[in-house]
């Protein structure tokens, strides 16, 4: 019997590039620009991979609908600004090993590739051209289009453009969002240890500590649910 496509679904932001450092600037920038108290790195690293109006939502509760808009187009001058300046592969640095990594598994013609992150669709358009990483994913599933994680919408979407069944996807990420999402979705999880909240936190299926990890990991995982 054929064995069916597998979808590996990853994370952006802190899975598979860098990007704390611009995100960290931004979010300071816009906060400062309308007056309303910073948060720590702490904070703002931990709101990482939610959507940006969740993410002002969580970090100023005690601010209103104007004022979470106002952070958010703030926020997005503000990168948009430092990314031009510095451009998207070096503000948004891949991890090591990550192009190797996805160059493997994209040459495979039993799996396929997809993203599911918190950025816009014009943020992951130019992230991923400018480390000439188009075409690599066969499906990429927005904020524009869906509510924040953990909601599962993305998921979902993933699975429908794709075809595929749940027990034959899996989301990697670095997040507590990441794994929740993948639970709510019915998929399994596979969390990084690199990314922007602890380990201990994720309650992941799996974990790696490299991207030489993965072909292990997804060789066992789907022999022991063949």
């Amino acid at each position: 019997m054929t064995a069916p496509l597998r979808l590996i679904i990853f994370d952006v932001d802190g899975t598979l590039v860098d990007s704390q450092g611009d995100i960290v600037a931004s979010m300071r920038h816009a906060f400062y620009e309308v007056g309303a108290p910073v948060p720590d790195r702490a904070a703002i690293v931990g709101i990482i991979g939610l959507s940006l109006d969740t993410a002002m939502a969580r970090l100023a509760p005690d601010l209103g609908p104007a004022a979470h808009d106002a952070l958010v187009e703030g926020y997005k001058r503000s990168y948009l600004s430092l990314r031009a300046q510095a451009g998207a592969a070096q503000s948004s640095p891949l991890y090591p090993g990550t192009r190797d990594m996805l160059e493997t598994l994209a040459a495979r013609d039993d799996l396929l590739l997809g993203v599911a992150t918190g950025k816009s669709r014009r943020g992951l358009d130019k992230l991923l051209e400018g480390h000439g990483l188009n075409g690599m994913f066969v499906t990429q599933q927005v904020a524009d289009h869906h509510p924040s994680k953990p909601h599962p919408a993305m998921l979902h979407s993933a699975l429908a453009e794709t075809g595929t069944d749940p027990r034959d996807a899996v989301m990697i990420g670095d997040t507590t969002y990441d794994m929740d999402m993948a639970r709510a979705a019915g998929l399994r999880s596979i969390g990084v240890e690199w990314g922007y909240h602890p380990v201990a936190d994720l309650r992941a299926d799996h974990m790696l500590t490299g991207w030489a990890d993965l072909p292990g990991c997804l060789a066992q995982m789907w022999e022991v649910h063949a």
